[in-house]
């Protein structure tokens, strides 16, 4: 009886200790969940959540494996922004993601006075738009990400070696977005600095496009378009009465000169996420959101479509042909 109760008491011990030891390793589990909150499908944000996702991966979180992801998408509907943030939040991701201007602002708002930190990408104007107070030094916001903020001077300058006499500039963006409204500014300051006027026509939603480009025909010698995400959804409508009305098209990132528009000195957004999702990393490795300072994107290239020219009236000089990095030929 005595050998049988020690062995009673041996075993119980080791259960105990086996119990100990899987709670001790459960406080400190190795699968971490974010939630990616993305504002509108369209083919730059797509590239940039999936640039995101691979960074994480070639830094050791794999999706399924070392990740689990929370991926929402709000197609334009401002009524969601806040709800989606607060569900990450009531959920208890480890990091949220934001993906454009507007549901980064309402992740910042949620998580804020929580632990958890927020991750923006593809916002052009972070300090204007109230994500951070600036661009370096933050230590009081558990915020960071990656800007995709262009040089609006450098298209404005590229567009007139394309067309040495233009006048008059149109644009088109949804004014409730407050990096577009930036941007438009910057083009303003850059235009008035070369006598250009600048005719600005305003969406609030995709299907407010190609009205906004119909009232600029016969009003500007070209259309520049920045990146607005709710212009940019619309784009076939405004590529279409461009063509048709032979009004060369101009824009700021590279999917919009793949999708018609002739050139851009812009980023690629599968890089403006690697670069994010390598941020990501970082935080979820221990280091705090609130040190990192934002980032710009790292790469800016020229590229063209000599096709969309063509269909637009113009015929690209061959040295800007030749300084791009990529050429769109259909």
């Amino acid at each position: 009886m005595k050998i049988k109760k020690k062995l009673v008491i041996g075993v119980c011990f080791y259960l105990i200790t086996l119990l100990a030891l899987s709670v001790i390793v459960g406080c400190t589990p190795t699968t971490k969940t974010i939630g990616i909150s993305q504002v509108v499908t369209h083919p730059a944000l797509d590239a940039t959540r999936q640039g995101v996702l691979d960074g994480l991966a070639a830094n050791g979180y794999i999706e399924g494996q070392d990740l689990t992801v929370d991926y929402q998408n709000s197609e334009g509907d401002p009524s969601l922004f806040a709800s989606i943030a607060q569900l990450f939040v009531t959920n208890g991701v480890d990091l949220i993601v934001s993906i454009a201007t507007p549901n980064s602002q309402a992740a910042v708002a949620a998580a804020k006075g929580t632990d958890i930190p927020v991750v923006f990408s593809a916002i052009t104007d972070p300090v204007g738009a109230g994500l951070v107070s600036n661009w370096k030094s933050h230590e009081d916001e558990n915020v960071t990400g990656v800007s995709d903020m262009i040089v609006v001077s450098d298209d404005v300058d590229l567009i007139m070696k394309i067309m040495p006499d233009l006048k008059t500039l149109g644009t088109i963006y949804n004014a409730g977005e407050e990096n577009s409204g930036f941007l438009v500014e910057k083009l303003k300051e850059a235009c008035e600095a070369l006598g250009i006027e600048v005719k600005v026509a305003t969406v609030s939603t995709s299907a407010d496009v190609a009205t906004a480009a119909q009232s600029l025909v016969g009003q500007v010698d070209a259309i520049w378009i920045g990146t607005d995400n709710t212009v940019v959804t619309g784009l076939e409508a405004l590529v279409g009465i461009s063509e048709d009305n032979n009004i060369p098209l101009f824009a700021a990132d590279e999917d919009s000169i793949e999708r018609g528009c002739i050139a851009a000195y812009s980023f690629d957004y599968y890089d403006i996420g690697y670069q994010t999702g390598e941020m990501i990393a970082r935080i979820l490795k221990g280091t705090k959101a609130s040190t990192i300072p934002v980032e710009k994107g790292e790469v800016i290239s020229l590229s063209v479509n000599t096709a969309a020219a063509e269909r637009m009236g113009i015929t690209l000089p061959q040295d800007i042909i030749n300084q791009a990095k990529t050429v769109y030929t259909e």
